[in-house]
């Protein structure tokens, strides 16, 4: 059962948009995969909870957790095989995790901590709040954006994982994360 969370073996550099909601995780994943002739693994949180929503108008609850996390690594899994290059993640179970402690009183499901914790990225990309807020069916913290986004600084920090904080404008963000993931590359 333990193993749908986990992070299977694959033959590429892994990298990681991270950081709260309506940052451009998703429209810097596609132009990177795009510019590197690779795939990005999509958010599966987002597909799951707008059906749900679109269903049932109910948001995000505790128990949809571990079906998102399945979801995700999932997919991950399943488009690592397909490049041996650079593999663009829009989200990864660290994500997850962070938003089940912020939304749920500092609670995460343990299987979810243990494999948020243990599948590895060769990088993060922490995407600052110096993007206009763009609102939706399932964005609801457009008044605690500078919280949040210390929430996600505060987990990478934690967790002692590698990353680089993206600011500014599109065209920024997308040449500082080139820049370092070439550096991945020719290592």
């Amino acid at each position: 059962m333990e193993e749908k969370y986990k992070q299977q073996s694959a033959n590429c550099i892994k990298v990681v948009l991270f950081g709260p909601e309506s940052t451009g995780k998703t429209t810097l994943s596609r132009q990177l995969a795009r510019h590197y002739n690779s795939v990005w693994v999509p958010e599966y949180a987002r597909d799951y909870l707008q059906n749900k929503w679109n269903n049932e108008r109910k948001t995000c609850e505790e128990y949809d957790l571990l079906p998102i996390a399945e979801g995700q690594m999932k997919l991950e899994n399943e488009l690592a095989k397909k490049t041996d290059s650079v593999l663009i993640c829009d989200t990864d179970l660290l994500e997850t995790k962070v938003y089940s402690e912020v939304y749920y009183s500092g609670n995460c499901d343990p299987m979810l901590e243990k494999y948020a914790l243990e599948n590895t990225y060769n990088l993060y990309f922490l995407t600052y709040i110096d993007t206009p807020w763009e609102a939706d069916d399932l964005r609801d913290k457009p008044e605690d954006r500078e919280g949040m986004f210390k929430a996600f600084q505060n987990e990478l920090i934690r967790s002692k994982k590698p990353y680089v904080l993206l600011k500014g404008d599109k065209k920024q963000r997308l040449e500082t994360a080139i820049k370092h993931i070439d550096k991945l590359l020719k290592k």
